[in-house]
């Protein structure tokens, strides 16, 4: 089957290691750990006291009076979505050929409890006015939509952790059907909160390295104990890449494809053999045009949890076969942790950048690796010359697996 192809053309991101794309690159190269110690007071009384937060507020990037109309999650896509247009090139695009696609795995989770939390103490004429538009789930969408004047539609997928991915996917599918021609695609993801950290810290879930933050996201180590919770946004500009070359655009890389599959085997926990994760690299090899040994990176989904890991493992083994010798792999979440929902595009907007400048983020805090038969970059790696092709996973509670296929340009 012929598809449009479809280019990315502008990034932006605020993250645990920077507050826009140049920084957080330079830190993922560097092998930097944006996790550290909790400094709020409630965070004391919780087993889980780590994580990777913002590293630049976006209060002082936004305006203020517009900033304290958004939930934190919405502020984090402002961010990010106005530096990844201005990346672009601020293309000229009939509004009605313009989408936006935004996801987020929980939303205005702060918003929500915070004005639960007025309603309790201060009754309910404490309660603002502006709290359902600002927790709802697609705020973040609906406000990037508004800001760009983007008619097309505004969409917000919620898979949990593969939502940013699904978002990426629906942008290319809308440009591949001809329903826009300039598509805003991302996650974002605002959940550094008390209720979700004691939540995931009373299913395990959590790593309790309290007293080595750094070391805390190790994937694919033996030591690893668990996911260290991250929050930020990332956005990616695609266009069709007839649009695209008409204004004479820089172009990163293509978007090539994308897998989309679910387990139907545990609302939490993956198929321990992978095959869900394992269909989705699949399908996305095989709409992109690509055979298995195309590929020459992986960003995996590796989020640092004993049994996740071992199943994405598994199903890379399986995916790409004998050529996963050939294919280096990282997991970019050693450094950031887990952004949820927004994990998928600051993932992608890293693989990305790694066959863009052809060279490979470390997974950091390897000290003693499982024996999975990956090769897993344990420091910065130069990709060879010539086409490359990349894959990056997201895989979510509820059994949501989804892959994308980058290839270079």
């Amino acid at each position: 089957m012929s598809f449009k192809r479809v280019v990315v053309t502008g990034l932006g991101t605020t993250s645990p290691l920077g507050g826009d794309v140049a920084t957080t690159w330079s830190g993922l190269l560097d092998g930097r750990s944006g996790v550290a110690r909790l400094e709020q007071d409630w965070a004391a009384d919780l087993g889980t006291q780590i994580a990777g937060e913002i590293a630049v507020e976006p209060a002082e990037v936004l305006d203020r009076v517009k900033a304290r109309r958004m939930d934190r999650s919405t502020q984090f896509a402002a961010v990010a979505a106005a530096e990844a247009w201005a990346d672009s090139g601020s293309p000229e695009v009939d509004p009605e050929r313009l989408a936006v696609a935004i996801a987020t795995g929980i939303g205005g989770v702060t918003t929500l409890l915070t004005n639960y939390d007025a309603l309790n103490e201060k009754g309910p004429r404490r309660v603002s006015p502006l709290a359902v538009p600002m927790l709802m789930a697609n705020g973040p969408a609906a406000n990037v939509g508004l800001t760009l004047g983007a008619k097309a539609g505004v969409h917000t997928p919620v898979s949990a952790c593969a939502s940013g991915n699904e978002a990426i996917s629906l942008g290319l599918d809308l440009i591949r059907l001809g329903r826009a021609d300039v598509v805003v695609v991302g996650g974002t993801e605002a959940a550094i909160h008390p209720l979700p950290l004691a939540a995931f810290n009373n299913m395990m879930a959590l790593s309790k390295r309290n007293d080595d933050p750094a070391a805390a996201s190790r994937p694919w180590d033996k030591g690893r104990d668990g996911f260290v919770m991250g929050e930020g946004a990332a956005v990616l500009v695609l266009e069709s890449e007839e649009h695209a070359a008409a204004r004479g655009a820089r172009v990163y890389a293509e978007l090539a494809g994308a897998g989309i599959t679910a387990d139907a085997h545990d609302i939490a926990q993956p198929d321990p053999a992978g095959l869900g994760a394992t269909r989705a690299m699949s399908i996305a090899l095989r709409e992109a045009g690509l055979e298995p040994g195309d590929v020459r990176h992986i960003n995996a989904h590796a989020t640092s949890t004993p049994q996740g890991d071992l199943a994405e493992a598994l199903a890379i083994r399986t995916a790409l076969g004998a050529s996963a010798d050939r294919t280096v792999v990282t997991s970019t979440k050693s450094m950031t942790g887990h952004l949820l929902g927004a994990a998928g595009a600051l993932e992608s907007l890293a693989t990305i950048l790694a066959i863009h400048h052809r060279i490979v983020p470390p997974t950091i805090n390897l000290e003693d690796p499982e024996d999975i038969g990956l090769d897993i970059a344990d420091k910065p790696r130069e990709l060879d010359q010539g086409p490359l092709a990349a894959l990056n996973n997201s895989f979510g509670f509820g059994g949501h697996n989804v892959a994308l296929a980058f290839r270079s340009v």
